[in-house]
């Protein structure tokens, strides 16, 4: 991820909190399809020493159905997003899929009214987060 732009094959500029969404969406898949096997693994390893119950057992259980459903909403929120850009014409869709490739931005007012309406969000938000540092 650090080797590669996160948005690399970009038409413009992301702002700097669509960023920040971004990575923290990949950095939770990363996270949850590593636990996911490595708590697998010492369920495992709990069963071969006869331990079927107790905290360490439900412990590592929890872990590992938090991070399956965790999986299941990052993909989710990751092949969205990617759909999401595609319908905008951001040009990131193109980097990722050789196939469909976009021709440009997007001409479409409906899309360009909620890129309009997500930049506002985007807009609120750093003034928000920048105000309260201030203070």
């Amino acid at each position: 991820m650090r080797r590669f732009k996160t948005f690399q094959g970009a038409t413009h500029a992301p702002h700097w909190i669509h960023t920040f969404i971004a990575k923290s969406v990949h950095r939770g898949m990363y996270a949850a399809l590593i636990l996911l096997p490595l708590s697998g693994l010492i369920i495992a390893a709990l069963y071969s020493q006869d331990i079927k119950s107790g905290p360490l057992q439900d412990g590592t259980l929890a872990i590992h159905e938090f991070s399956a459903t965790l999986s299941y909403v990052m993909i989710a929120t990751h092949v969205s997003a990617a759909i999401y850009s595609r319908v905008k014409g951001e040009g990131v869709w193109s980097s990722m899929v050789p196939i469909l490739n976009e021709d440009g931005p997007t001409t479409n007012p409906i899309v360009e009214k909620i890129i309009r309406f997500e930049h506002t969000i985007y807009d609120k938000l750093d003034d928000l987060i920048f105000t309260e540092k201030q203070e």
